[in-house]
């Protein structure tokens, strides 16, 4: 059955796709293509050598699957704590869609990114505490990653408001030239630190961008609409 996604709003919009809540399991999300940007958009923008490749290699929906089933091959539901589920193809009226877990408060709205959570609280203790036992789970399990970017990671709170966890739901994988097996383990190790060190700047930088005043920075990591019956507006 094709899912009807082109007459909803979707709830999260990226560079290259589109995030709706799934028509049949508000538990899970479905990720598409930016109609207005195609995969033939996106290659032309990459410099060369990179845009010598096909076009089949800029299919973001089609790597992360690729990855996911990777990480779940090497780390099992140790993944699970900090990382979303991802359940494979689903056809919908806007092309294929990846279906993955939809991270929700207590409350059912959908969790907040961390950047959102930070421009609008600021750094709290609780964001903080949430952010070292990441940090402490990234760097042990050494999970491979590209950059930690704040509006890939949502900050899943309880019914009193607190963060119960970090879920990254988007830019895993390594973007190493070698295959993992190639690579020695002090290799993943020494990289999952860079990573956490970079995502701590990261928010130390927002948090400067904040004190300026202003809106939002961009429109990565900023909720359309929080999923919930009454939040999810129709076009």
């Amino acid at each position: 059955m094709t899912l009807l996604l082109k007459s909803t709003k979707p709830f999260a919009q990226g560079g290259n796709r589109l995030c709706f809540v799934h028509p049949n399991d508000l538990n899970r999300c479905i990720k598409v293509r930016r109609p207005d940007f195609t995969l033939e958009d996106l290659r032309r923008r990459k410099g060369f050598p990179k845009n010598m490749k096909p076009l089949s290699s800029f299919d973001d929906n089609a790597e992360e699957y690729r990855v996911m089933r990777g990480l779940y091959k090497r780390f099992g539901n140790l993944l699970h704590e900090h990382v979303s589920g991802c359940f494979g193809f689903e056809e919908t009226d806007m092309g294929k869609g990846l279906v993955s877990d939809l991270i929700r408060d207590d409350n059912q709205r959908v969790s907040h990114t961390l950047k959102q959570y930070i421009w609008d609280n600021g750094y709290t203790g609780d964001c903080r505490r949430a952010v070292d036992r990441f940090c402490s789970y990234w760097e042990s399990l050494c999970v491979p990653s590209r950059d930690l970017l704040l509006h890939n990671i949502v900050a899943q709170r309880n019914a009193e408001g607190s963060i119960v966890r970090l879920v990254v739901i988007d830019g895993l994988g390594s973007s190493s030239l070698f295959p993992a097996w190639m690579l020695p383990p002090i290799f993943f190790k020494k990289k999952a630190k860079r990573k956490t060190e970079n995502l701590r700047q990261r928010i130390e930088l927002l948090l400067t961008e904040r004190e300026k005043g202003g809106g939002f920075p961009g429109y990565y990591g900023l909720l359309m609409h929080d999923g919930t019956s009454s939040g999810r507006a129709q076009k």
